[in-house]
């Protein structure tokens, strides 16, 4: 199958023990996730510990992976940081010097949770505004508080000119259906699902591809997904990759992002498990389950005949 949609990783950060950002593991991550196919890169995000960083560290990292990228694949980073608007303003400014081709806006940073959808939406023109022709787009980040942006919004947004990304974590197809409908005037935007229980639905509904954090196990897998979800001769091996990530959804979500490090360890990174928050493997049983859940997906891997990194 030959068509557009992407997968575009939420790109963990390397510590060292020390907890300083290990810069050469990022460089084998970077080009882990570009030779499994990658088509573009999200920095800077919640798999980053974004929370963890300091501004000058997002700068640093965000800079780095740019450069060490060099133009193959487009890269988005979160920018939007700080106590007012206007603070968020000259942090987005500060991300986006260092080359990204747009700098994602936290929907839970934008208002408070008891805030009305017209007072985020009234706090979103605001940040445009100060921040000229900037590209942008939305994360609805789970932290500090998970911020749904309606259909009717997004559309609203889009169609500005400035928004070319979304990545939605409503986790209902319905919802994602709206979203896609509501922003096909725009052919330069893209809604990226990060919900792998319905990522076939949300392929074939229209969506731009996937960003999720099952692609810091298997990127090949979620990338075999975005170009097979519509091949009609392969549909009972879509059918059971799309049930391996759903089955699996607890064991890649318990102990993320230190299980992400620990399989891509496995799988011959150099990737310490150290992370800034908090996360840890707390016991042998957990280390057992990812052992299981590394064979499943190599046979599964050997059964649709994908091309594995190890």
């Amino acid at each position: 199958m030959n068509n557009s949609k992407k997968f575009v990783p939420v790109m963990l950060m390397p510590f060292k023990e020390d907890l300083s950002i290990d810069y050469d593991a990022l460089g084998q991550l970077i080009d882990f996730y570009l030779e499994s196919g990658a088509g573009g890169l999200f920095a800077n995000c919640l798999s980053s510990e974004m929370y963890q960083l300091s501004v000058a560290e997002m700068v640093d990292s965000v800079g780095y992976i740019v450069q060490r990228v060099n133009g193959r694949v487009p890269i988005v980073a979160t920018g939007s940081f700080g106590e007012t608007i206007v603070e968020q303003a000259e942090n987005v400014k500060k991300i986006y010097e260092t080359g990204v081709s747009a700098i994602i806006l936290i929907s839970g940073l934008l208002a408070k949770e008891e805030d009305s959808e017209e007072v985020f939406r009234k706090n979103v023109y605001e940040l445009l505004n100060l921040t000229g022709d900037i590209p942008v787009g939305f994360y609805e980040c789970p932290v500090p508080y998970k911020r749904i942006i309606s259909p009717e919004l997004l559309g609203e947004l889009v169609n500005t000119g400035r928004v070319k990304y979304h990545k939605d974590t409503c986790l209902d197809i319905v919802n994602v259906r709206q979203k896609i409908a509501n922003t096909q005037t725009e052919p330069a935007f893209g809604l990226y699902d990060a919900y792998m229980v319905h990522a076939v639905e949300s392929l074939k509904a229209g969506s731009a591809g996937l960003s999720c954090i099952q692609g810091n196990y298997f990127p090949e897998l979620v990338v075999w997904l975005c170009d097979n979800y519509a091949n009609t001769e392969r549909q009972a091996e879509v059918a059971k990759v799309q049930e391996f990530f759903a089955t699996n959804m607890d064991v890649m979500h318990d102990t993320y992002p230190a299980s992400a490090k620990y399989i891509l360890g496995q799988r011959g990174l150099d990737i310490g498990l150290s992370c800034r928050n908090g996360s840890v493997l707390p016991d042998s049983a957990i280390r057992t389950q990812l052992d299981q859940l590394l064979v499943s997906y190599e046979s599964l891997a050997q059964e649709i005949n994908i091309l594995r990194m190890t």
